[in-house]
This record gives C-alpha cells, sequence and structure tokens, in this order.
C-alpha cells in the first residue's frame, strides 16, 4: 500500500534561526529596583526546564538563554549578583564517559530538509566533546538538572558515577559533572550557598514520563516507595508533597524570599498536539479492502462477546473497526480496555493465538486520544516488506507507547493538580510568589502571546515557543517563561525588574545555521 499516509506539519524553514538575545532599550544603574527581594544570591533549582535543555539535549547556547540566566541578566539591573551555569563543553549536546558516547545522550536537533524536500528535525552530526567524568569545579547558581524528578533532588549518590551503571541508573550524568561530590545532594548542593533569592520549578518529570511513554508506565498513587519507581511512572502525591515541603524549608531556612513554578498541563505541548489523531487518508478500493478484514470481528466475534457477558455493548461500541474513504482514525491498543485475547482462543471463537492477541484489546483512535509525535515516524509504515498490506495504523495497531489516551490523561490530570495544590499552599505559606506556569502555557496554547507584531504560540516549529523535541520551550519561549516569573517577582517582592524583548530571541536552529 503506496502512499498509505503523509502526515502534513506544515514546517517553515526560512525565518527560524538562533539569534543573540538582546534587551529592549539600555538601562542606567539604579533605574530599576529589587523592592523587597535581595537578588545578590540568586539560585535557581530544578530539571531541564531550569537547565535550559532544548532540542533533545544540553548544550552551550540553550544554556545561555535558560529563563534563570535571561532572569539573572534583568536581576543585574536591581543588584543581582554573578550568576554561573555548569556549562557544556559545546552546543553539539552529546555526552561522554570515558571517551565513548553515553547512550542516550546524543546530539541535540536541528531541522534540515530531506531529499524530497521535506522538513524535519535531525539529529545534528558530531561528536561531543562534554566528558561526564570531569566533575567541573561550582558553585554553580544554576542547579537544573536534566532528568531529575522531584524526589531526586534529595537523593544521596545522584551524582556518583558508579551509580550510572546500575540496573536502573542511580545517579544522574548531569549531576555528576556538577555535584560537590560523589554523595551530595541537588538540594543541599543548592542551599550550601547560601541563596538571598531562588527559584524552584519541579515536578514536571514526575509525569511527563509517564505522558511521553503514551501511558506505558505505571500510576504509583498509593506507593509510598519511589525506589520501587520506573522512569515513566507516575510519582503519589504524597511522596511529591514530602519531599517538595522539604526542599522549601531548606530553600527559605535563612530568610531568602523566592518563587515556587507550578506545573503546566503537558498534554497542551507540541509533543501531544502535532499529530491529529485523524491521520490515516485511504480511498474507498482500501477502505473497504481494510473493511472485510474486519468484518467477522465486527458482526460476530464483538457482538458474541457482548451475549456472554464479557464486555458490555459501549465498550463493544468503542471497539468497533470501521474505515471510510478520506481521513480515518488508526487503529491502536489500550490496556485499558478489558483483555479479551484468553477468551477468544476458546469456544466457540477458537481464534488462533496470534490473532487473537491482536484483537484482544484493540479499537479505533478517537477524538479524545493525544497520538504523539514521534507516532509520525511509525504511522502508515510498512515494518515487513514481505507483507506490503501490514500497514501500521490500519492492518497493524499502533503500539500503545504512541497514544495517551483520555484515561491515561486523567492519571496525569490528577496527579498535576496534587502537586500544583502542594506549591500553591506552600508559596502561601512562607509568603513567597507562586508562579502560575500552568496558565501561561495555556495561552500560549490556546492561541497564543503577542510581541512587536508577532504571535508566540504552541504550533510546532512555525509558533515559536517550543523547540524541536516537542517538549522543552525554544530560546523564544524560555525568554517568555523568564518574562512571566518576573512578573510574578515584581508583584510580590515590590520589585522593578524589566521584562526581556522576547521577540529577539530565537526560535529553532536550521542545519547550516548553527551558533
Amino acid at each position: 500500500m503506496k502512499n498509505t499516509i503523509k502526515l502534513m506539519i506544515g514546517l517553515l524553514a526560512v525565518g527560524f534561526v538562533s539569534c543573540e538575545p538582546e534587551f529592549e532599550t539600555p538601562v542606567e544603574d539604579g533605574f530599576y529596583t529589587n523592592g523587597d527581594a535581595d537578588f545578590s544570591n540568586y539560585v535557581a533549582v530544578g530539571n531541564s526546564l531550569t537547565a535550559g535543555y532544548a532540542s533533545s539535549a544540553l548544550f552551550i547556547s540553550g544554556q545561555e538563554d535558560s529563563y534563570p540566566n535571561i532572569m539573572a541578566q534583568q536581576f543585574a539591573l536591581a543588584g543581582g549578583g554573578e550568576f554561573t551555569q555548569p556549562l557544556m563543553n559545546d552546543n553539539l549536546g552529546g555526552l561522554l564517559i570515558g571517551g565513548a558516547p553515553l547512550p542516550g545522550f546524543g546530539n541535540r536537533l536541528v531541522l534540515s530538509v530531506d531529499d524530497n524536500g521535506n522538513p524535519g528535525p535531525v539529529t545534528l552530526e558530531g561528536q561531543g566533546t562534554t566528558e561526564v567524568s570531569n566533575v567541573i569545579s561550582g558553585p554553580f547558581n544554576n542547579m537544573g538538572v536534566p532528568g531529575a524528578k522531584s524526589f531526586h533532588l534529595g537523593a544521596e549518590g545522584y551524582g556518583n558515577i558508579a551509580g550510572l551503571s546500575s540496573n536502573p541508573p542511580s545517579a544522574n550524568p548531569y549531576y555528576v559533572r556538577m555535584a560537590t561530590n560523589p554523595n551530595a545532594t541537588v538540594i543541599g548542593d543548592a542551599v550550601a550557598q547560601s541563596p538571598s533569592f531562588f527559584s524552584l520549578w519541579i515536578g514536571n518529570n514526575d509525569i511527563l514520563g509517564y505522558a511521553t511513554a503514551g501511558g506505558a508506565g505505571v500510576d504509583q498513587t498509593g506507593n509510598l516507595n519511589p525506589l520501587t519507581y520506573g522512569s515513566a511512572d507516575i510519582t503519589d502525591p504524597n511522596v511529591f508533597a514530602s519531599v517538595y515541603s522539604g526542599y522549601v524549608d531548606a530553600l527559605t531556612a535563612n530568610g531568602a524570599g523566592g518563587v515556587l513554578i507550578n506545573i503546566p498541563d503537558v498534554t497542551s505541548i507540541p509533543y501531544f498536539t502535532t499529530v491529529p489523531a485523524q491521520s490515516i487518508p485511504l480511498d474507498a478500493a482500501t477502505a473497504g479492502a481494510v473493511n472485510a478484514q474486519f468484518a467477522l470481528y465486527n458482526t460476530q466475534v464483538l457482538p458474541g462477546l457482548v451475549g456472554a457477558g464479557v464486555i458490555t455493548a459501549e465498550e463493544a461500541a468503542s471497539r468497533m473497526i470501521n474505515f471510510n474513504a478520506g481521513v480515518n482514525f488508526p487503529i491502536i491498543m489500550d490496556d485499558d480496555l478489558t483483555d479479551i485475547s484468553g477468551i477468544l482462543q476458546g469456544p466457540p471463537f477458537g481464534l488462533p493465538a496470534a490473532t487473537a492477541g491482536l484483537l484482544g484489546q484493540l479499537r479505533q483512535a478517537n477524538n479524545s486520544d493525544l497520538v504523539v509525535l514521534p507516532a509520525s515516524s511509525v504511522l502508515g509504515s510498512t515494518p515487513d516488506p514481505a507483507n506490503p498490506q501490514g500497514v501500521v495504523g490500519v492492518s497493524i495497531p499502533l503500539g500503545d507507547q504512541f497514544v495517551l489516551t483520555a484515561v491515561e490523561q486523567g492519571r496525569v490530570s490528577t496527579a498535576s493538580a496534587a502537586y500544583n495544590s502542594t506549591i500553591q499552599a506552600l508559596a502561601s505559606a512562607k509568603g513567597i510568589g507562586y508562579v502560575d506556569a500552568r496558565g501561561a502555557l495555556a495561552q500560549v496554547a490556546a492561541g497564543g502571546i503577542g510581541f512587536d507584531g508577532g504571535q508566540l504560540t504552541s504550533t510546532y516549529v512555525t509558533g515559536g515557543a517550543f523547540s524541536l523535541d516537542g517538549v522543552h520551550p525554544s530560546p523564544r519561549g524560555y525568554a517568555y517563561t523568564a518574562n512571566v516569573i518576573i512578573n510574578e517577582i515584581n508583584r510580590v517582592y515590590n520589585a522593578t525588574i524589566p521584562n526581556v524583548n522576547i521577540g529577539t530571541y530565537g526560535t529553532v536552529s536550521l542545519n547550516n545555521n548553527l551558533n
């Protein structure tokens, strides 16, 4: 089946090059004020969003455009001190360990055009030079550690290189290269600097891994032992509340001011909104041929299961497979459905094990499902050359890891709401700033934010807010984030820190136009 699917993302290569940041107008010393805040020693604590991670990697220019670094430059206009970061060695982003590439930590993505003129992200070629075992000397004001979940910030040994070889790894290579000692903790290293002001943004990864894995992980709500969690699991809200409150207590113990940043709706990012759920174009003949393959399943198997009381009529309706001429929903596997594979192998159906396994949790996607961005590389493909009729999304179901169902979205939403309740309550109790990043991202996703005649939206590549991984902000997106946080600082601390002009920051890098 040729040209079964072409996902038109509408990427525009022209004009999306990185540029160096500039601020709106020069200012004289003393024009801006710090109000009730002390910015002389600002320390930012968090994960990849704090570090400046973008386009699937951490690299120098991304770190320079991190929201804490942008904020620190603005704080300098009102008495802010030096802001140091654990810079990578290059703008490629890959990591080395013992001189060899560290698996899973490759170079960043750049926008390229293939031989057919189709634009898309590709991994930047070249050998990274950042060796994890070369511990760099701090202290560092930017304590953002890509990949960190809430409970990782207080975990001893998270910076021990020996933990990188355990299964699963108990250490993080980004923290290994900046930890004060192998048994140090991220929060301990941050507090040891006696910050006069801090920002804390952690908790995104406690739900993001589950979401980006299409709900293939486990919702660990009710399990209070994070040592038993997998990388794609949802953190129990009580675990989050316990560790998070401890971090806030530690950061404010010396009277420091600060801001707590809440957790955005991860399902509103381009990773989940770029590939439409309805994405399979078929002509009438092909649709009819596929429907013929599922006729027995639709007309006898499903009604039989309803009659036997195995599934409800409502569930049977959700399992019906029906393709039409035009753009269709793909078929998917949904592990939240009743697993009927064993029943299908027995009487009266007597289906072969392979067929029963295929139909066991099969259904067609709907508008409540979110198809993740990587699915664009497999939808419509024919993975078996010997079976050209085996098309992913048509006769081969799209794997569970590529779809975040409504049930799975509900788990993410419930957990993030609980996290945000904790964050907001602590900000109120401590009398410090509470930044509604969730609301700010919702504005970007719902139509965009205007700037200098332009519009910042969450549309993949062309919207300007996100980098090529579809998860992390672009430099322009980080500049917008910095402004949102600065606005809350000004409100709570009676400061007059100026915003930056987000239009002077870049979006994505072209393959032939790098920093």
